[in-house]
């Protein structure tokens, strides 16, 4: 099989190592609006060669790993590229707006909306790994859209990267995802935001900061180029997500400044709880 990755950095990257390492692909090019970024692709073996749209017709996959912002822009462009028996897969972290900018495109059957969750707080080529979506989730929306033969082409990518896939709606899937994704990196950032504030001297942030701010704060170092049109295209579930947060914020902030103890001790009781979550006992057999 013949793969093009659009956006070879960290997401495009990982797919195309893994996938070539697997066996199922036989040769990859890449494009990418940084030359840079394509040549490191090169030197590091994660492409083959440098393509152009004007090539799309004669490969058998193409996975669309660039901003969300650009993608609702290029991904019509592509569907005009390909082939008919072409199938086309994006890893965009919002569906909904994604969807209907492509939804009267005469080859929408050979498009798989996706979103496979993994990643780092890197970027760029050279932080591609090739077992990034080993036991990570695929979802699938829309699959019903996408013609059965390059539905299988798909899942065939899926299994051999290890991956399980659930199917949701388009809209469904926004909301979930601005609950547990989005605004994680939100408060990443406002949190390093906060302590850059406030701790002027990068010293003691280096020194004081245990591994509890580390791993919290990780998410800061992600791509903004990637994370903040991510939060326009999500802005309604997003904000009502935010929302929700400020408002246990205020809360808790309420029982701290009125030395509550006891209301404190209940409340992180309670949420202490999303540990059975994160989790889970394994099932008996």
């Amino acid at each position: 099989m013949k793969l093009a990755v659009i956006g070879v950095g960290l997401i495009g990257g990982s797919w195309a190592k893994a996938l070539k390492k697997s066996g199922v692909v036989s040769s990859i090019v890449g494009i990418d609006r940084s030359e840079e970024h394509l040549s490191q692709a090169i030197a590091l073996g994660i492409v083959d060669d440098k393509a152009t749209y004007a090539d799309l017709a004669t490969v058998d996959m193409v996975f669309l790993s660039i901003p969300v912002d650009q993608m609702v822009i290029e991904l019509p462009k592509v569907l005009d590229a390909v082939g008919e028996q072409t199938v086309v897969i994006d890893a965009g972290s919002t569906k909904l707006q994604l969807c209907e900018a492509v939804a009267s495109h005469p080859k929408r059957r050979n498009f798989l909306a996706a979103h496979p969750i993994a990643g780092t707080e890197y970027s760029g080529p050279s932080a591609a790994i090739d077992n990034l979506y080993e036991g990570k989730l695929a979802i699938v929306c829309e699959v019903e859209k996408t013609a059965i033969n390059l539905q299988e082409r798909a899942m065939n990518a899926f299994a051999a990267l290890q991956m399980r896939v659930r199917y949701m709606g388009a809209k469904e899937h926004d909301v979930h995802v601005a609950y547990v994704s989005h605004l994680s990196h939100i408060s990443a950032f406002m949190l390093g935001k906060t302590v850059m504030g406030k701790e002027k001297d990068d010293r003691n942030i280096f020194d004081l900061a245990g591994s509890g701010f580390a791993s919290t704060v990780r998410l800061a170092k992600s791509s903004p180029q990637m994370w903040a049109p991510i939060f326009i295209q999500n802005k309604e579930p997003l904000l009502e997500t935010l929302d929700a947060y400020i408002e246990n914020l205020n809360a808790f902030r309420t029982l701290i400044a009125e030395e509550d103890l006891e209301s404190l001790l209940d409340e992180m009781k309670r949420i202490n709880s999303i540990e059975k979550i994160l989790n889970p006992l394994p099932l008996k057999p």
